[in-house]
């Protein structure tokens, strides 16, 4: 197998096994409506196998940052419309990333009254508003009458991302986001039907993937994952306590018969991970890049050892929007600059040259 290779992922077809990995990049307007340089960014990365949407609120109390879309109104839903069909008129899949973030904002971003998570805790740290910089605030704890309303808000998320035209969504369980806040008994300290042991914080992951897939099919659902990567104060530091909870999640999803489960972790070929693969028994898609950017050679060694079943990867596709091409070619890579991977314009998002560009000598 080949990391350039096609691959079909449930209803998913892949060109080749490069995926673009979901990356907040704040393009969004006021409304978290898309935008004319979103749909041109998306449209240049085409040439992945497959691309994941930065990671979009199902509702405004949602929404983790300014400038981050969303997937709730109908200027919105028009908006990914554009984007899906850009991307399909160049030879793309693409996926939309459903991401909740839980007690990770503020109600100056959202303009809701509230954050929520778990348990009644704050996130560490502060965070940028359009005030300024604030202390994330102690989240409301979802009562369990307020749990099915918050998988809901998934569902119709996910009903709007496939009326949006794109070819399906990923649940954002990883990174210290809500659903990823139920996992760990640091952020969750429920005594109730979703808190406690393992299998009662792997509870609301499962319920979400489940009810999105019952809604717009198994075959275009994925979920991403992101164990013991403690970050943002979901930390995951028992290794007993941790394998526990991630075999109860995949356990879960093995029931689904989901297209994908995505995967970010600094240890690919590491026990756990593979656990997680064989248990869930779905596609795999790897993603090893957070702490330093994938490389090449390492995604291919991924693929052709048969650690997963595609690579994502996130800082080289920012800068090489063919990057799927110019690694088979083996040819040079642009250099990202991180400086701007936030903002709210096209400098640093979508000016950097393609492959053809720099031998025409158009860069």
């Amino acid at each position: 197998m080949s990391l350039y290779e096609p691959a079909v992922f449930g209803a998913l077809n892949l060109s080749n096994r490069v995926v673009m990995a979901p990356l907040t990049r704040t393009r969004a307007d006021a409304d978290g409506v898309p935008t004319d340089v979103m749909v041109e960014h998306y449209r240049q990365r085409a040439g992945q196998g497959l691309i994941v949407t930065e990671g979009t609120w199902p509702v405004a109390e949602a929404k983790s940052y300014p400038g981050q879309p969303g997937i709730e109104t109908d200027e919105q839903v028009a908006g990914w419309r554009r984007i899906a069909d850009a991307v399909h008129a160049a030879g793309g899949t693409v996926v939309m990333q459903l991401m909740h973030g839980g007690r990770v904002s503020h109600p100056d971003i959202t303009g809701a009254d509230r954050v929520v998570g778990p348990s009644a805790l704050a996130a560490p740290g502060q965070t940028r508003t359009p005030k300024g910089k604030a202390d994330l605030p102690v989240a409301h704890a979802l009562t369990a009458d307020e749990i099915p309303v918050v998988i809901e808000q998934f569902v119709q998320a996910a009903r709007n991302a496939i009326a949006a035209g794109l070819d399906g969504v990923e649940v954002h369980g990883a990174n210290g986001y809500l659903v990823h806040e139920f996992l760990s008994p640091v952020s969750n300290i429920r005594d109730d039907a979703y808190g406690g042991s393992p299998e009662n914080r792997a509870r609301f992951a499962v319920e979400v993937t489940q009810a999105v897939a019952a809604a717009v099919g198994a075959e275009r659902t994925g979920i991403r994952l992101s164990p013991q990567h403690n970050i943002q104060g979901v930390l995951e530091h028992d290794d007993a306590d941790v394998r526990a909870t991630y075999t109860a999640v995949a356990e879960g999803l093995a029931a689904l018969d989901l297209a994908f489960v995505d995967v970010l972790s600094a240890d690919p070929t590491g026990d756990l991970v593979q656990h997680i693969r064989r248990t869930a028994g779905a596609p795999f898609i790897l993603n090893s890049g957070f702490g330093s950017p994938t490389t090449r050679e390492e995604a291919e060694t991924l693929v052709t050892a048969d650690w997963t079943d595609a690579v994502a990867v996130g800082r080289p596709v920012i800068a090489n929007p063919d990057l799927a091409r110019r690694w088979e070619l083996r040819a040079e890579l642009n250099e990202p600059r991180p400086e701007l991977f936030y903002g709210s314009t096209a400098e640093g998002y979508t000016d950097y040259p393609s492959l053809d560009d720099v031998r025409a000598g158009v860069a």
